[in-house]
């Protein structure tokens, strides 16, 4: 589990998509303003980030909104205070 964590977060863009989830619940529409990358791109960078266990997901209507899992919430502590 701490090898899916470390490499979801290696990559630059899914660091800069956790780091804006953890201001606040975003819906996935919306990261394609954030991160310089296509929203098919987005979608694959939030996958891994699901998989690794770090964001939870909800629909609401139609749109999906991302927050920080627990875990995420954990990893994002500790990797603030380095």
């Amino acid at each position: 589990m701490k090898t899916k964590i470390i490499q979801a977060l290696a990559d630059p863009t899914r660091f800069k998509i956790i780091e804006r989830i953890g201001v606040g619940e975003v819906c996935a529409c919306e990261f394609a303003k954030h991160v310089d990358v296509s929203q098919p791109a987005v979608s694959q960078h939030l996958k891994v980030l699901l998989d690794a266990g770090l964001v939870t997901v909800r629909k609401d209507g139609t749109k999906r909104v991302y927050s920080l899992s627990p875990l995420g919430k954990r990893v994002m502590h500790d990797i603030s205070r380095w």
